[in-house]
């Protein structure tokens, strides 16, 4: 009985190193996803279609060419703007704080 405890605790034991080890760019995307979520940029955004703002994956093509596309989003993210996208103006996001549109944005350039 007791080799079949250690066995099974080996096997925990290997299936979450594996999981965690194999899974940073998971986390990440998953950290970015909930933050937008949580900030409610879901109301007016989804990843892959547009809704009342353009879809994330959008974003990042539009401006993956960028070299500042993150530091240049994270503005964006905080002051709002109207124009890039059409008539429907993003209003500033002050409940965020700079650290949090940076995060955001930086994830928002992982869709490409």
């Amino acid at each position: 009985m007791k080799s079949m405890s250690y066995a099974a605790v080996a096997a925990s034991v290997a299936l979450a190193a594996a999981l965690s080890a194999a899974s940073p760019a998971a986390h990440a995307e998953a950290t970015g996803l909930a933050l937008a979520q949580q900030k409610n940029c879901m109301s007016c955004h989804a990843v892959s279609r547009p809704i009342m703002g353009p879809a994330l994956h959008d974003v990042a093509a539009r401006y993956a060419g960028r070299d500042d596309a993150v530091t240049y989003l994270k503005r964006k993210i905080l002051e709002g703007g109207t124009g890039a996208w059409g008539t429907v103006p993003m209003p500033a996001n002050t409940q965020l704080t700079p650290d949090q549109a940076a995060s955001l944005a930086a994830w928002v350039m992982t869709l490409k």
